[in-house]
């Protein structure tokens, strides 16, 4: 084919020899080279300037060389920050739950239903073969409102109320007592302490003394209230002191109230609820021990049933009970209807 000199050029003229520079072309590479590592040479000696003497720590290899290994970390943290992790187990970051039911039991839960929500009890209860009564049936009805997460009011009334004689078997109806009071919850439930609240409540005499439905005297109780969540069982621990008009005559005589109780709530809404309790003077329930058992249903976070039997367990406690009731979260003040 030839050499390569003799090829034409592009305009159709036969391209003349050029001179072989075998000297050159080894010179050119090492003249690439120079100018090559003249502009690091440079920025070398700038490195080492006063001016930039305090980025002597952070060489320019160890960064580019860091740069790969800092993209996936510096990923992962920005998916954590747009992720926040969920709220530990028992502690103060758990939201606030919509309802929480103060019945069927004596014993009340320390902590409060959410902030600004108005929580409606209303059941029936029923007492048989008591010392004094053959029958007692109730309708109470329980409104209580939480001010604040730490400050809950409320207003109880027993909307019905007949009794039977147990010597006579004769029977009077009529409205019940009322009691107002309020808690307040010193502290809520944390890994580290149970929940602590306090409360106090005063009994108005509405129900009718010339019927033998009420005593006609006010009545107050100091409660102190522990609450705490272990596994999947809520605990609670209610214990009163209680000072009541006498209904026999002037003056006024104290006594004492206990309460511990039990629940657990299951993934299909089912739970059950477990009380024993005991008071020195008629409170809730005429003076005795007794114990509970009880069945529940969360129907949604705004509505729960519950329903069960109650066994007197000393012979001042009527032997047996039964009672069925709701609580319902009707308005939430604070966060318009959420």
């Amino acid at each position: 084919m030839g050499d390569t000199n003799n090829l034409r050029s592009g305009r159709g003229r036969i391209a003349r020899p050029r001179p072989r520079l075998r000297g050159l072309s080894f010179a050119l590479p090492v003249i690439f080279a120079l100018f090559a590592l003249a502009p690091c040479a440079r920025a070398q000696q700038q490195f080492n300037s006063p001016a930039v003497n305090s980025l002597k720590d952070f060489p320019v290899t160890d960064i580019l060389k860091d740069a790969h290994a800092t993209t996936v970390p510096a990923a992962m943290t920005a998916v954590s920050h747009a992720s926040p992790a969920p709220p530990q187990q028992g502690g103060q970051a758990e939201e606030e739950e919509f309802i929480k039911p103060g019945r069927p039991g004596v014993a009340n839960p320390a902590e409060i239903q959410k902030a600004g929500v108005l929580q409606v009890e209303y059941g029936y209860d029923a007492d048989f073969r008591g010392r004094e009564l053959h029958t007692e049936q109730s309708a109470p009805l329980a409104l209580r409102f939480a001010a604040s997460s730490r400050l809950l009011l409320e207003l109880d009334l027993d909307t019905f109320k007949s009794e039977t004689d147990e010597a006579t078997r004769e029977r009077e109806t009529g409205v019940g007592d009322t009691r107002v009071g309020l808690q307040v919850v010193a502290l809520k439930d944390t890994t580290h302490h149970p929940a602590l609240a306090f409360a106090y409540y005063v009994k108005l005499p509405t129900a009718s003394e010339e019927k033998g439905l009420g005593t006609g005297r006010y009545d107050h109780a100091l409660v102190f209230l522990l609450s705490k969540k272990v596994g999947r069982f809520d605990l609670d621990f209610n214990g009163a002191y209680l000072n009541h008009g006498r209904e026999d005559g002037e003056g006024r005589e104290s006594g004492g109230q206990a309460a511990f109780a039990f629940s657990r709530e299951f993934e299909n809404n089912f739970g059950f609820a477990g009380e024993f309790s005991g008071q020195s003077l008629d409170e809730a329930q005429p003076r005795g021990v007794y114990a509970l058992a009880a069945a529940t249903y969360k129907v949604n976070r705004r509505l729960q049933l519950d329903g069960g039997v109650r066994f007197g367990l000393t012979p001042d406690a009527p032997r047996a009970g039964l009672f069925a009731g709701m609580t319902v979260g009707v308005a939430d003040f604070f966060g318009k209807g959420k």
